[in-house]
């Protein structure tokens, strides 16, 4: 399955990066034909989101090489930095262009060039980008039906960035388009660039949103972040379904990479425990997590004595389910 995940992640990618290389030449040319600042700014998005292609690409091509004594738990971690630096591409290429160009415009307006040269772009660019976006959802929808949740919830809380960014640029992509349209429609029929420019200024603003977005979403995952609290508690049930374990005093959870999670637990076991049934503990538990969660990738659990109960609460205290700073 992991395997089928990271093919369709790169065809998606491969298909958005050819997508918005034709584009931005498309858009860049028309740009210069007609004046346009809201379509300067629209080729600026392209060009962003190409080299953003590039980076995910990377990221892709990164996180797959295998662990080795420098980096024992492997390069997952490293797609979240090349989205992050998909997300700065988009804040400083996309979003800082298209401001300027915005306020410039509006500061000194130019009259409408060939117009129907931009319409006809955009229009060829909303298909192409079109395309793009239906794969990035088509792979985010399979994604949600393997995970059993519903397609927005995954998009939000999918540790892939892949998909997720690609849908997410194509998404900004098709409504900067039509802001570009609605700026260059009504410089057409006011006669008055100021139109263009707050086109422009809006498009830079959405990127930045865009940009925000998937910026926080990078920086989540790469300082650490645990797995969702369902699959928690899930673990916490698998290992105290194991012989010999009392409770689960404390556990700690870490995301390494999309397909990969650190587990690491300390358990109250039998006090009669022998050194065996310690080891035989430990591989049943590291078995059974492996077998209901395949993403966990990494097992460790430390036996510890449960802490005496607090004699100030009047209920007991429920089991720790605690998560350290961790993905």
């Amino acid at each position: 399955m992991a395997d089928e995940e990271k093919d369709g992640s790169t065809g998606t990618v491969l298909v958005a990066g050819g997508a918005n290389l034709a584009i931005a030449v498309a858009k860049i040319v028309a740009g210069a034909l007609t004046g346009s600042s809201s379509m300067l700014s629209e080729g600026a998005h392209s060009v962003a989101d190409t080299v953003n292609q590039v980076f995910l690409l990377t990221a892709l091509t990164r996180s797959r090489k295998p662990a080795d004594v420098q980096h024992p738990f492997g390069y997952g971690m490293e797609r979240y930095f090349w989205s992050l630096l998909a997300a700065v591409g988009i804040f400083v290429l996309g979003a800082g262009f298209s401001i300027y160009e915005g306020i410039h415009t509006i500061l000194h307006p130019e009259p409408a060039g060939e117009v129907l040269v931009a319409y006809v772009v955009l229009a060829v660019s909303f298909l192409f980008e079109g395309v793009s976006w239906l794969k990035a959802v088509l792979q985010l929808r399979r994604e949600a039906g393997r995970n059993g949740v519903g397609v927005l919830r995954h998009v939000f809380t999918t540790p892939d960035p892949t998909a997720k960014t690609v849908a997410f640029e194509d998404t900004a992509a098709l409504v900067g388009i039509l802001l570009a349209v609605a700026g260059i429609t009504l410089h057409v029929l006011t006669g008055s660039g100021v139109w263009d420019g707050v086109a422009s200024i809006a498009i830079g603003l959405l990127l930045v949103a865009v940009a925000a977005s998937l910026g926080s979403s990078s920086k989540t995952n790469l300082i650490g972040e645990a797995v969702s609290r369902d699959v928690r508690e899930g673990l916490t049930d698998v290992i105290e379904g194991c012989a010999g374990v009392e409770s689960v005093v404390e556990l700690m959870t870490m995301r390494l990479g999309p397909d990969d999670v650190l587990v690491a637990a300390r358990v109250d076991v039998d006090d009669a425990a022998t050194g065996g049934d310690l080891e035989r503990v430990a591989d049943e538990a590291e078995h059974r997590i492996r077998e209901a969660y395949p993403q966990v990738r990494h097992v460790f659990l430390d036996p510890t004595a449960a802490p005496p109960p607090d004699p100030s609460r009047s209920e007991p205290s429920a089991v720790g389910r605690g998560v350290a700073a961790g993905g």
